[in-house]
Protein backbone atom coordinates (compact mmCIF):
# COMPACT_ATOMS: atom_id res chain seq x y z
CA UNK A 1 0.00 0.00 0.00
CA UNK A 2 1.04 3.59 -0.57
CA UNK A 3 2.05 4.88 2.85
CA UNK A 4 3.11 8.51 3.00
CA UNK A 5 -0.07 10.48 3.71
CA UNK A 6 -3.64 9.98 4.85
CA UNK A 7 -6.30 12.17 3.25
CA UNK A 8 -10.05 12.37 2.93
CA UNK A 9 -11.10 10.50 -0.18
CA UNK A 10 -13.03 11.65 -3.22
CA UNK A 11 -16.83 11.81 -3.26
CA UNK A 12 -17.66 8.05 -3.33
CA UNK A 13 -15.69 7.15 -0.22
CA UNK A 14 -15.78 10.36 1.79
CA UNK A 15 -16.75 8.55 4.99
CA UNK A 16 -13.39 6.79 5.38
CA UNK A 17 -9.76 7.81 5.26
CA UNK A 18 -7.47 6.32 2.65
CA UNK A 19 -3.80 6.29 1.96
CA UNK A 20 -2.54 8.38 -0.90
CA UNK A 21 0.70 9.72 -2.21
CA UNK A 22 1.22 13.16 -3.69
CA UNK A 23 3.87 13.25 -6.39
CA UNK A 24 5.14 15.86 -8.79
CA UNK A 25 4.84 14.76 -12.42
CA UNK A 26 6.74 16.58 -15.15
CA UNK A 27 9.34 19.30 -14.88
CA UNK A 28 12.30 17.20 -16.04
CA UNK A 29 13.66 16.77 -19.52
CA UNK A 30 13.80 13.20 -20.78
CA UNK A 31 17.57 13.14 -20.15
CA UNK A 32 17.12 14.52 -16.61
CA UNK A 33 14.44 11.93 -15.89
CA UNK A 34 16.66 9.07 -17.09
CA UNK A 35 19.53 10.47 -14.99
CA UNK A 36 17.28 10.65 -11.91
CA UNK A 37 16.17 7.05 -12.45
CA UNK A 38 19.79 5.85 -12.76
CA UNK A 39 20.84 7.88 -9.71
CA UNK A 40 17.96 6.33 -7.76
CA UNK A 41 19.13 2.84 -8.68
CA UNK A 42 15.95 2.17 -10.66
CA UNK A 43 16.18 -0.74 -13.09
CA UNK A 44 14.27 -0.65 -16.39
CA UNK A 45 13.13 -3.32 -18.80
CA UNK A 46 13.05 -2.83 -22.58
CA UNK A 47 9.33 -1.96 -22.53
CA UNK A 48 10.02 0.84 -20.03
CA UNK A 49 12.83 2.10 -22.27
CA UNK A 50 10.42 2.10 -25.23
CA UNK A 51 7.86 4.12 -23.28
CA UNK A 52 10.50 6.62 -22.11
CA UNK A 53 11.36 7.32 -25.78
CA UNK A 54 7.80 8.56 -26.44
CA UNK A 55 7.29 12.34 -27.00
CA UNK A 56 5.01 12.49 -23.93
CA UNK A 57 8.28 12.58 -21.97
CA UNK A 58 9.35 15.87 -23.54
CA UNK A 59 9.75 18.66 -21.00
CA UNK A 60 6.45 19.94 -19.60
CA UNK A 61 5.41 22.02 -16.63
CA UNK A 62 5.27 20.04 -13.39
CA UNK A 63 1.95 19.25 -11.74
CA UNK A 64 1.08 17.68 -8.41
CA UNK A 65 -0.84 14.41 -8.72
CA UNK A 66 -2.50 12.53 -5.86
CA UNK A 67 -2.23 8.76 -6.32
CA UNK A 68 -4.27 6.00 -4.65
CA UNK A 69 -3.87 2.26 -4.95
CA UNK A 70 -6.80 -0.05 -5.70
CA UNK A 71 -7.13 -3.74 -6.38
CA UNK A 72 -9.33 -5.02 -9.17
CA UNK A 73 -11.73 -6.46 -6.57
CA UNK A 74 -11.84 -3.07 -4.79
CA UNK A 75 -13.40 -1.72 -7.99
CA UNK A 76 -16.26 -4.21 -7.71
CA UNK A 77 -14.67 -6.60 -10.21
CA UNK A 78 -14.46 -9.65 -7.94
CA UNK A 79 -14.06 -12.14 -10.80
CA UNK A 80 -11.22 -10.21 -12.44
CA UNK A 81 -11.45 -7.85 -15.39
CA UNK A 82 -9.88 -6.65 -18.61
CA UNK A 83 -7.98 -3.37 -18.65
CA UNK A 84 -10.93 -1.43 -20.14
CA UNK A 85 -13.19 -2.89 -17.43
CA UNK A 86 -10.68 -1.97 -14.70
CA UNK A 87 -10.54 1.61 -15.98
CA UNK A 88 -14.35 1.82 -16.23
CA UNK A 89 -14.70 0.46 -12.69
CA UNK A 90 -12.27 3.07 -11.40
CA UNK A 91 -14.05 5.87 -13.25
CA UNK A 92 -17.37 4.77 -11.71
CA UNK A 93 -15.75 5.24 -8.28
CA UNK A 94 -14.50 8.76 -8.98
CA UNK A 95 -10.93 7.77 -9.87
CA UNK A 96 -9.06 8.97 -12.95
CA UNK A 97 -6.19 7.79 -15.07
CA UNK A 98 -2.74 9.09 -14.17
CA UNK A 99 -0.87 11.26 -16.68
CA UNK A 100 0.93 8.96 -19.15
CA UNK A 101 4.31 10.14 -17.83
CA UNK A 102 3.48 9.46 -14.15
CA UNK A 103 5.13 6.02 -13.88
CA UNK A 104 8.76 7.14 -13.60
CA UNK A 105 7.87 9.92 -11.18
CA UNK A 106 5.92 7.48 -9.00
CA UNK A 107 8.90 5.11 -8.99
CA UNK A 108 11.22 7.94 -7.91
CA UNK A 109 8.84 9.10 -5.16
CA UNK A 110 7.85 5.71 -3.75
CA UNK A 111 11.01 4.05 -2.54
CA UNK A 112 9.40 2.21 0.40
CA UNK A 113 7.42 -0.25 -1.71
CA UNK A 114 7.55 -3.74 -0.20
CA UNK A 115 9.57 -6.49 -1.84
CA UNK A 116 7.63 -8.70 -4.26
CA UNK A 117 6.78 -12.16 -2.89
CA UNK A 118 8.70 -13.77 -5.78
CA UNK A 119 11.56 -12.87 -8.09
CA UNK A 120 9.92 -13.85 -11.39
CA UNK A 121 10.34 -10.86 -13.72
CA UNK A 122 8.38 -12.07 -16.74
CA UNK A 123 5.92 -14.94 -16.84
CA UNK A 124 3.17 -13.87 -19.26
CA UNK A 125 1.03 -12.70 -16.34
CA UNK A 126 0.80 -9.73 -14.06
CA UNK A 127 3.73 -10.15 -11.66
CA UNK A 128 3.20 -10.57 -7.94
CA UNK A 129 3.80 -7.35 -6.03
CA UNK A 130 3.44 -5.13 -9.10
CA UNK A 131 1.54 -1.86 -8.99
CA UNK A 132 0.34 -0.94 -12.48
CA UNK A 133 0.12 2.80 -13.17
CA UNK A 134 -3.30 3.37 -14.75
CA UNK A 135 -2.86 5.72 -17.71
CA UNK A 136 -4.08 6.18 -21.26
CA UNK A 137 -2.22 4.05 -23.77
CA UNK A 138 0.28 5.85 -25.98
CA UNK A 139 -0.32 3.69 -29.06
CA UNK A 140 -3.08 1.48 -30.43
CA UNK A 141 -0.46 -1.03 -31.62
CA UNK A 142 -0.91 -4.16 -29.45
CA UNK A 143 2.88 -4.73 -29.59
CA UNK A 144 3.57 -1.31 -28.05
CA UNK A 145 3.69 -1.28 -24.22
CA UNK A 146 0.42 -0.28 -22.52
CA UNK A 147 2.07 1.39 -19.57
CA UNK A 148 4.31 1.10 -16.54
CA UNK A 149 4.32 -0.84 -13.34
CA UNK A 150 6.52 -0.44 -10.28
CA UNK A 151 7.90 -3.36 -8.35
CA UNK A 152 10.70 -4.17 -5.91
CA UNK A 153 12.57 -7.43 -6.40
CA UNK A 154 15.21 -8.46 -3.84
CA UNK A 155 15.50 -4.86 -2.65
CA UNK A 156 15.97 -3.44 -6.17
CA UNK A 157 13.56 -0.79 -7.47
CA UNK A 158 12.09 -1.57 -10.89
CA UNK A 159 10.17 0.53 -13.40
CA UNK A 160 8.88 -1.88 -15.99
CA UNK A 161 6.69 -1.48 -19.03
CA UNK A 162 4.06 -4.08 -19.83
CA UNK A 163 2.08 -5.23 -22.83
CA UNK A 164 -1.35 -6.81 -22.98
CA UNK A 165 -4.36 -6.79 -25.24
CA UNK A 166 -7.88 -5.73 -24.28
CA UNK A 167 -8.81 -9.38 -23.64
CA UNK A 168 -6.19 -10.04 -20.94
CA UNK A 169 -7.94 -10.79 -17.65
CA UNK A 170 -6.45 -9.20 -14.54
CA UNK A 171 -6.93 -11.12 -11.30
CA UNK A 172 -9.08 -9.67 -8.47
CA UNK A 173 -5.92 -9.07 -6.38
CA UNK A 174 -3.98 -7.22 -9.09
CA UNK A 175 -3.21 -3.64 -7.99
CA UNK A 176 -3.41 -0.35 -9.92
CA UNK A 177 -2.45 3.25 -9.12
CA UNK A 178 -5.10 5.84 -10.00
CA UNK A 179 -5.34 9.59 -9.81
CA UNK A 180 -7.69 11.23 -7.32
CA UNK A 181 -9.04 14.72 -7.76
Amino acid sequence: MLEPARHESARHESARHEESLRIQVGGLTRAELRTALRAGGVLLNTHAETLLDHPVFDLRDPEEVRIVERGVADLGLVDGATLPEVYAGAHARGLSLCPPDAGPYLRLAWTSQADAPDTVLSAGRSPAGALKVASAQLSTDVEYPKGFYVRVVVGRLWLRGYRCDDEYLYEPGDRFAFRVG
